[in-house]
């Protein structure tokens, strides 16, 4: 079994959650062994300096799960790292963006002057499925002037075609 193949074991799919017909991949079950925690992070890590030709700037973390991979890559690149978060949660002056998910609509906000123009931003997550989040932390990053360099993400949902709405490239770990 590879490294990846065992994170992959340690997701469990939770049926009907957080409503009736959408199953859940939950990924905290991954956070309670080190190694598989280390070997997604190094993973990623070895991704983008391979793969992007660019100085990152800014990782962009949204949320919430993307909070729990978002400063360590961010750490490991020598790059700020910029919450998006769902309305209400940052303080200042902020700009926003609102999306439809699998379940609902909502608003995603960052703060106004978090990325500077210019910037190359990678946006991260622990899942796409529809789209729509990345989406709308894609509007916001470029409302900001960033420049979106690549969006990551620990788990695709292959079917639903997220990455379709998406206008930079996209790196998914695992596919279902």
């Amino acid at each position: 079994m590879s490294d990846i193949e065992k994170v992959k074991s340690l997701i469990r799919t939770i049926p009907d959650f957080p409503k009736k017909g959408i199953s859940f991949k939950d990924i905290f079950p991954i956070f309670q062994d080190p190694t598989a925690v280390e070997t997604l992070i190094s993973y990623l890590v070895n991704h983008v300096n391979t793969t992007i030709n660019e100085k990152v700037d800014v990782i962009v973390g949204l949320d919430a799960r993307g909070f729990l991979f978002g400063p360590i890559l961010a750490l490991r690149l020598g790059a700020a790292f910029v919450p998006v978060r769902k309305q209400g949660k940052l303080p200042g002056e902020i700009i926003s963006a609102e999306f439809v998910k699998e379940y609902g609509v909502d608003i995603f906000e960052l703060q106004k002057e978090a990325i500077k123009p210019g910037q190359n931003v990678i946006i991260v997550d622990d899942l796409i499925a529809t789209g729509g989040t990345a989406h709308a932390a894609g509007n916001l990053v470029e409302g900001s002037g960033g420049k979106i360099l690549e969006y990551i993400f620990i788990i695709e949902l292959i079917d639903l075609n997220g990455k379709n709405l998406l206008k930079a490239p996209v790196h998914s770990i695992i596919r279902y």
